[in-house]
């Protein structure tokens, strides 16, 4: 009897215990992770950036430390790290208060490079602007190489925040734009309110940097059109009407005193952008610090949730020209708080995204803030992150997500900031969150591009599966806060075991469609290498220049026979 009883209420007290389970777990310490970011006079930095620079299969970081050295932390592939910065060729960033990170094979040589944005130097204090950004290329070994000055990143002298890679132009070289935040400053980090805002001279223009042929940056901002300047705070290259090309959504702090977000429509294969926020109604006059894009809904429209000081803001794309419409208050998600890092992603694998929102007071400021984890419920969102293990209250900034083990699963990495005070109640260290869940399907693709850029930056891959229609972009950086996520796309399946349907969007307009694929595996897509199409109106150029090579040397021979006959 009493064996039975005990039964009885062990089978009662079991699904009791599995929801108490957190589905995450700190694992900063047993990563070998040990990372702070200090500031420099105020509330700026903070970046990570998830890449694979040895290409050894398991995905390694890279973090910004502002005023503290940055590292370079390569993945043993048992769940554990080691900070591989000495010794990379990445030391002249101590020069440096470096603030972001984005990584692509800018060379297309097969290997990851980086690129860190930076905001002034360490040893000699400048009037804004301060510092150029810093390049470094890839090499065989797990080795950097340091190309600033032959990308000619030195003739740009700047502030910069957040940097994000993309291809507007098609061409298959990855292109960067660089937010920047001030053009000219003389007091203290520290000292920025509403007040010191609103001088005439001090917002910056971005940079759009055309990447030529693997050689060098030209910065065609103004070529494309583009004048506008703001408080820069990163931006986020993202097709939002769905014609192939990809647009730049760009982040402003202090939109409602000065410049909203841009909306920058992309009129490819013209050379120039068009700032379309306003008319779609995502010119937010917030102080925008990040923003990530996912579709929610699963319509095949892009969605954009923009974090805040106060008010975060969710959009969601109507399509067709239409306006976005505004939902966060709708679906549950108007907390306030002071929002840095967003992340999109299916942490539970139950066939919807969920969001990941890193959360941290401003520098020296600094009262505990939680973070916030969405988990979507259909039709609307609830705050889970206590539950989950995710309600960290350290100083948050840049956050990333990627697959730490190679498990199948979406891992969580938040940089968190030194206090300037030293009453802060809690440790505020950089944490990673390992994912434990372990319920449903997913799906990892990991492209590879020919004619497209090398890692698929701005290409799309779709499913088609149990009646339902998932999308990714690849994300080249931006999104969150000066962050860049894993590359590698990641879908959660539910009990969904085959995709009947996979289709590669490839930036520059081919498609690529695949069938009858298994569930829970990493598959990887090689782009077919074509052949560049001619220009079809190339005859054209060619039989007019035969035509006026004519004319000339008719009109030439005749004034020589008159000459001659003068003479």
């Amino acid at each position: 009897m009493r064996t039975r009883l005990f039964i009885i209420l062990l089978l009662f007290l079991l699904p009791l215990a599995n929801r108490a389970q957190k589905a995450f777990t700190d694992v900063t310490q047993l990563t070998g992770i040990n990372h702070q970011f200090r500031v420099y006079e105020g509330m700026f930095g903070g970046g990570v950036c998830v890449f694979d620079f040895n290409k050894d299969g398991f995905e390694d970081l890279y973090i910004t430390g502002g005023m503290n050295d940055d590292a370079l932390y390569q993945n043993q592939g048992d769940g554990t790290f080691k900070n591989v910065f000495v010794g990379s060729g990445l030391e002249r960033t101590r020069d440096f208060v470096t603030q972001g990170v984005v990584s692509a094979d800018f060379n297309k040589d097969g290997f990851r490079d980086l690129l860190v944005t930076t905001i002034t130097s360490r040893n000699e204090k400048k009037v804004i602007p301060r510092a150029i950004n810093l390049l470094f290329l890839g090499k065989e070994g797990g080795v950097f190489e340091d190309v600033t000055e032959d990308f000619d990143l030195d003739k740009i002298n700047t502030f910069s925040t957040g940097a994000n890679v993309g291809d507007f132009n098609g061409d298959g070289w990855p292109d960067v734009y660089i937010a920047n935040y001030f053009n000219q400053f003389e007091g203290e980090l520290s000292e920025i309110n509403d007040a010191t805002v609103v001088g005439a001279n001090q917002i910056a223009e971005g940079n759009l940097l055309l990447n030529v042929k693997g050689n060098y940056f030209k910065d065609v901002y103004a070529d494309y059109g583009l004048d506008m300047k703001g408080f820069g705070f990163g931006g986020l290259f993202t097709d939002f009407d769905n014609d192939g090309d990809q647009d730049l959504l760009v982040n402003h702090d202090f939109g409602y005193k000065r410049t909203p977000n841009l909306l920058l429509q992309n009129n490819y294969p013209e050379k120039n952008f068009k700032n379309v926020a306003k008319e779609l109604d995502i010119n937010l006059r917030i102080n925008a610090m990040g923003s990530a894009a996912g579709d929610y809904n699963n319509d095949g429209l892009m969605d954009y949730y923009m974090t805040n000081i106060r008010f975060n803001q969710f959009v969601v794309n109507q399509g067709a020209g239409k306006p976005f419409k505004k939902m966060d208050k709708e679906l549950g998600m108007d907390f306030v708080s002071i929002s840095w890092g967003a992340n999109w992603a299916d942490f539970d694998h139950d066939g919807d995204l969920d969001l990941f929102v890193s959360n941290g007071d401003l520098n020296p400021n600094c009262v505990p803030m939680a973070n916030y984890y969405f988990e979507n419920l259909g039709g609307r969102f609830e705050d889970h992150a206590r539950e989950k293990g995710l309600n960290g209250y350290e100083i948050g900034r840049g956050s990333a997500i990627f697959d730490l083990e190679n498990d199948g699963d979406m891992d969580i990495i938040v940089v968190s900031q030194k206090p300037v005070y030293d009453n802060y109640p809690m440790e505020s260290m950089t944490r990673v969150y390992r994912n434990d869940s372990v319920s449903g399907h997913w799906l990892k693709v990991k492209l590879k591009g020919t004619n497209a850029e090398a890692d698929g930056f701005g290409s799309k891959v779709q499913l088609i599966a149990g009646g339902k229609i998932f999308i990714k972009e690849i994300d080249g950086g931006g999104s969150s806060h000066i962050s860049q996520n894993s590359s590698i796309a990641h879908f959660g399946l539910g009990d969904i075991q085959t995709i009947d349907t996979l289709k590669v969007y490839w930036t520059g307009g081919s498609t690529q469609i695949m069938t009858n694929i298994k569930a829970d595996q990493l598959l990887e897509i090689i782009q077919p290498y074509t052949e560049p199409k001619a220009n079809p109106n190339l005859w054209k150029v060619g039989v007019l220049g035969l035509l006026l090579f004519a004319a000339s040397s008719y009109y030439a021979l005749r004034l020589y026979r008159k000459k001659k006959e003068n003479v």
